[in-house]
């Protein structure tokens, strides 16, 4: 079997993981050389499978921006996979636990652009100028890896663990904001759970955008006017239970929740 074909079987895999809601053995455990570039491979066809089906990408997240996350799975740089408009919700939203695997959620900045934006030699007052506004988000991670088992490949093959998203209603001028001095609450059925603020992504959400555009640009592939960008988690993923209410406040962008069914 080829790499092409490799690729393909392991999508596949993933693909029927997130129909069955049945998590698989990480793909590093049968090829521990596996690496980031097999798993953008892997992604791709699960994607290809996934807008076969009528699904279609509102943008990117980017995973793994914040310092502890690199040093756990030994990496020096982020992740990005697909937002998915199939896995998008809105401010209030209920969220069927049984829709996922082991979710987990995470408080986030999210951009959106307004213009197009393409790679390489984009800075991060580059991707300021692109960037329109801001949004309070939530994210829900997902691993179809059996007992979040995962090595870089493994979660870079899975849409970078992507599991639903979040939006708040209001969107924020990025001129009015320093996103990385906004601060943020996350609370659980009203309790403290943990906080945060926007430094926590690579030090600026803002270079959360620039890296993205030039990663995405080694493979001639541009930020368009209207993107979503997710720009990394500002605290540790909580897991969710069937019944909980996650609010998330920010300083200046507001609050969004959402609801486990």
């Amino acid at each position: 079997m080829n790499a092409d074909e490799l690729a393909r079987t392991r999508a596949r895999a993933l693909y029927d993981a997130r129909e069955k809601r049945e998590p698989i053995p990480p793909f590093t455990d049968e090829d521990p050389s596996l690496g980031m570039a097999d798993g953008y491979a892997i992604q791709r066809e699960l994607v290809t499978m996934l807008l076969a089906d009528g699904d279609h990408v509102l943008g990117h997240k980017v995973g793994l921006t914040a310092a502890p996350m690199q040093r756990l799975l030994g990496v020096d740089s982020p992740d990005y996979g697909p937002v998915l408009a199939s896995a998008t919700y809105t401010d209030g939203d209920t969220v069927e636990l049984d829709r996922f695997i082991a979710p987990k959620v995470e408080a986030e900045i999210v951009f959106v652009l307004g213009e197009r934006l393409e790679g390489p030699g984009v800075t991060t007052e580059r991707a300021r100028e692109a960037v329109a506004a801001a949004r309070a988000g939530l994210e829900i991670v997902d691993s179809r890896i059996e007992d979040w088992r995962i090595k870089l490949a493994d979660t870079v093959a899975d849409l970078a663990s992507m599991g639903a998203v979040v939006l708040s209603e209001r969107v924020v001028p990025l001129s009015e904001l320093d996103p990385r001095l906004i601060g943020m609450v996350l609370t659980r059925d009203g309790a403290l759970v943990d906080t945060g603020a926007g430094a926590a992504a690579l030090g600026d959400p803002v270079a959360v955008v620039a890296w993205l555009a030039n990663t995405l640009g080694e493979n001639g592939v541009a930020l368009n006017a209207g993107d979503l960008v997710m720009t990394g988690s500002l605290h540790a993923a909580v897991p969710m239970r069937a019944g909980d209410t996650f609010t998330a406040e920010f300083d200046r962008l507001g609050s969004v929740t959402v609801r486990v069914g």
